[in-house]
C-alpha cells in the first residue's frame, strides 16, 4: 500500500503536539512528518495511518498517508529537527515515520475560518460525514481541518480533514465514548443537518465494511510504531469491526447533548443498545 520514499529536504518545524515537520519527498510531494519519538506517542503515527485510511475509504476528504524514510544523517545535519522539551532539544530518531500529504499548493493552508466563511466552505457538508469516522474510531480529541482556497484569487475555501492521531483514544487503544468527544469546535457546520441522510454515504459505507477491508487499512503499518503489539492490533481492528453498529447511536448521543449540534433535525431519535458492545467503558443513550 506504502509507497517507498524518503525525506530528501527538511523545509519548517509545524505547530501542533506531535511538533511535525514539513519535508520534501522523494517522489517530489510535500508532507507533513510525524516523528516515532515525537512528544505524544509513538502510537499516533499508526493511529493515524489506520484513522485516515478509513476515512478515504468513506470518501471523506483527507491527505494520504504514507511511510516516508528519514535517514540519521538528515537529522544529524539539520538543527530544527529536535523535539523541543522545557529547555531542552532532543534529536528525532531516524528510520519510518508518518508522512500526510501537505494539502497547500502556492497558498499555506489555514486552520482557523470565522464562521461566517466556514459556513461557504465548498464541502461543509462533509462536516457531518466525518462525525461518522470521529465515533466509530472515537477521537479523542476535537475534529481538526485546514482550509485551502479552490483557486488562487477564490474567496471560497474548501476544508481537508486532518490530525486522526489522538483515534482510538490515542496511545491507550480503548474506546471510552463521550458526547462531544471527536467534534467540531463550532455548530456552524451542521446547520444543515436535517436527518440521516446528512451522514451518507459515509455511515452506510462504515456500517457494511467488513473484517477485511479494516485489515487492509492497518495491514501495513509499521510494527515499530504499535510497539510490536500484534495481539493489540488485533483487538483493536476487531473492536472497530464490533462497532458499526454502535455509530448510529453515538450520533444520537451528540445530537441530544446540551450542545444541540442538529437544531434543524425534526425526526425522532435512533434507539441503539450500546451495551452490547464490547469496549472499556459502558455507554448508554438515555
Amino acid at each position: 500500500m506504502n509507497s517507498c520514499i524518503s525525506a530528501v529536504q527538511h523545509l519548517r518545524p509545524l505547530r501542533g503536539g506531535a511538533q511535525a515537520h514539513l519535508l520534501r519527498a522523494s517522489d517530489g510531494n510535500c508532507y507533513v512528518t510525524k516523528f516515532q519519538n515525537n512528544p505524544q506517542h509513538i502510537r499516533v503515527l499508526a493511529n493515524e495511518m489506520l484513522a485516515t485510511r478509513l476515512g478515504l475509504s468513506l470518501g471523506l476528504p483527507m491527505p494520504r498517508v504514507e511511510v516516508i524514510e528519514v535517514s540519521d544523517w538528515l537529522i544529524e545535519h539539520t538543527e530544527d529537527l529536535r523535539i523541543q522539551l522545557a529547555n531542552q532539544k532532543i534529536a528525532y530518531r531516524g528510520g519510518k515515520q508518518l508522512g500526510s500529504l501537505y494539502v497547500g499548493f502556492r497558498d499555506v493552508p489555514l486552520d482557523y475560518l470565522p464562521p461566517e466563511l466556514l459556513v461557504r466552505v465548498s464541502n461543509v457538508s462533509d462536516f457531518a460525514r466525518v462525525v461518522v469516522l470521529d465515533k466509530w474510531a472515537c477521537n479523542a480529541d476535537g475534529r481538526q481541518a485546514v482550509y485551502v482556497r479552490e483557486t488562487p484569487h477564490c474567496g471560497r475555501y474548501g476544508a481537508t480533514f486532518i490530525d486522526q492521531g489522538h483515534c482510538f483514544n490515542a496511545s491507550e487503544w480503548t474506546f471510552p465514548d463521550y458526547p462531544l468527544r471527536g467534534v467540531f469546535a463550532d455548530n456552524c457546520v451542521y446547520q444543515d443537518v436535517r436527518g440521516w441522510e446528512a451522514f451518507e454515504p459515509a455511515l452506510t459505507k462504515a456500517e457494511e465494511m467488513d473484517s477485511e477491508a479494516i485489515w487492509r487499512c492497518a495491514a501495513d503499518i509499521p510494527e515499530e510504531w504499535y510497539e510490536g503489539n500484534r495481539d493489540g492490533l488485533y483487538r483493536l481492528v476487531e473492536g472497530l469491526y464490533s462497532r458499526r453498529f454502535l455509530i448510529r447511536g453515538l450520533v444520537s448521543m451528540f445530537r441530544e447533548s446540551v450542545r444541540n449540534p442538529f437544531p434543524n433535525w425534526r425526526d425522532a431519535p435512533t434507539l441503539v443498545d450500546l451495551s452490547s458492545a464490547r469496549r472499556d467503558e459502558a455507554v448508554h443513550i438515555r
